[in-house]
């Protein structure tokens, strides 16, 4: 399955909207996406799984590319 992660990139940092970036990894679970994530140290705001309708939305975009972790 395909998530979708938002995070902040410095993890001592308030989340700023703004400085909001996003990535798409594959996993099984949100946990696991998660424990993937780890070593990279962002501050995840928010984990969603992204599926049908909204994937191939997604898919049209340029900077979509999904993180193999």
């Amino acid at each position: 399955m395909i998530f979708k992660v938002y995070f902040q990139k410095n993890f001592q940092q308030v989340p700023v909207r703004e400085l909001t970036e996003s990535i798409f990894v594959e996993g099984e679970s949100e946990s696991d996406v998660r424990k993937k994530l780890i070593a990279r140290e962002y501050n995840i705001e928010f984990v969603t799984p992204v599926s049908g309708a909204y994937l191939e939305y997604e898919k049209n975009s340029e900077d979509f590319k999904v993180e193999s972790i």
